[in-house]
């Protein structure tokens, strides 16, 4: 929202206003909501599965195991305090030395995509690339979810039905 707007809103007497100068594609990276009357694209921050297992640096990998154990998944993100992703722990590493540090054992700067990608794009890549699963976050590097592959070709495929039923209605 403009300056201008914001004064606008301020002067027909709202008294909370802010405004967002970082702009819209921002507010989509960050995976915020957004109103209107068009159906918005699927977008990977709107298909990726929240709650994934998370660990600190200074966490030993036996909690990391245990944490991925309890969440049916096969890594731990390693984030900071803030929730920053610094790392992951995958399948090997979950499989080392009970006492290692998460921070030593993790694999740094794992990939990443913004919340408001182009999900049907991104999943041509991940098969191209055989990923599959891919970190999703916000602008500021924070875990928003993990995209996988798998659950990002069922949400395009309901969405080619139910835009294949809309029209034959």
């Amino acid at each position: 929202m403009s300056p201008r707007a914001a004064c606008r809103l301020e002067t027909l007497g709202f008294s909370t206003v802010f405004d967002y100068t970082a702009g819209k594609t921002d507010w989509l990276a960050a995976g915020l909501p957004t109103e209107g009357a068009a159906v918005p694209p699927l977008r990977p921050g709107a298909v990726a599965r929240t709650g994934v297992p998370t660990c600190t640096p200074d966490d030993t990998v036996a909690t990391a195991r245990r944490r991925v154990a309890a969440s049916g998944e096969d890594r731990c993100i390693v984030t900071a305090g803030d929730g920053v992703v610094l790392g992951v722990l995958d399948q090997a590493a979950l499989a080392g030395d009970d006492h290692a540090l998460a921070v030593d054992a993790m694999r740094a700067g794992p990939p990443t995509v913004r919340a408001h990608e182009d999900l049907h794009e991104l999943v041509g890549r991940m098969h191209e690339r055989k990923a599959v699963a891919i970190l999703v976050t916000d602008p500021e590097g924070r875990l928003r979810g993990l995209l996988h592959r798998d659950d990002a070709d069922a949400a395009l495929a309901h969405a080619r039905d139910d835009e294949a039923g809309g029209k034959s209605a």
